[in-house]
């Protein structure tokens, strides 16, 4: 796996993970869970991408 696939990955954990807290501590934002969502379509894009067919 590529590194910067490698690093898409962490940062969309990351990100869900911060979302998630976020909405644990101060209630849902439905625009987080948008940005988060876009996030990981692109990160599904990236593998989709690199992956050989």
């Amino acid at each position: 796996m590529p590194v910067p696939a490698k690093a898409m990955i962490a940062l969309t954990v990351a990100c869900l993970v911060a979302v998630t807290a976020y909405t644990v501590a101060l209630g849902p934002n439905g625009w987080l869970w948008f940005a988060w969502v876009v996030l990981g379509l692109a990160t599904i894009g990236v593998f989709a991408i690199r992956t050989p067919h």
